[in-house]
């Protein structure tokens, strides 16, 4: 490679929790650069959560990290050809990538729920995720369902 690889960018943390975490979030979450209207959606999210989530113990900043880490994939699969033919290849996901990933599929799901605003969406795919269940879980488990399939090409790793 030529070109080196560029910097990482040192995020600050949000005003709010004091969490570098929840502003990757707000970045994934912010459309058009919106960025105060994406502290407002997430914001009014975490406050649905805890309103929701009152009997439980936990924080609902807890709860929201709680239900990325459940939706978070350990193993993706990439396509490989080897001789003319394609193989979908099990691979571990480095964690800057895990992190995206569970993020973004979030995030994705909570659009497409059928809901009043984005805050109340994101809040029931919060709840959703820490209960295990919802779209971005089976997504999740989707893949790793693929990446258990396809393990005997697993020597395939490049």
């Amino acid at each position: 490679m030529r070109k080196s690889k560029p910097k990482k960018r040192i995020l600050l943390p949000d005003p709010k929790f004091g969490d570098v975490l929840v502003t990757r979030f707000v970045n994934n979450l912010m459309l058009q650069g919106k960025k105060s209207i994406a502290y407002s959606i997430f914001y009014d999210a975490i406050d649905i959560v805890g309103e929701k989530m009152k009997d439980s113990e936990k924080a609902p900043l807890d709860i929201w990290k709680k239900a990325l880490e459940n939706v978070t994939p350990q193993v993706e699969v990439k396509s490989r050809r080897v001789g003319g033919a394609n193989f979908q290849v099990p691979m571990e996901v480095r964690p800057e990538r895990k992190i995206s990933l569970s993020m973004k599929n979030m995030i994705l799901f909570s659009r497409k729920r059928s809901g009043r605003s984005m805050a109340e969406k994101l809040a029931a795919e919060i709840i959703a995720a820490y209960n295990n269940e919802g779209a971005a879980f089976k997504r999740k488990e989707d893949m790793h369902k693929m990446a258990e399939a396809n393990k005997a090409f697993a020597h395939f790793r490049f």
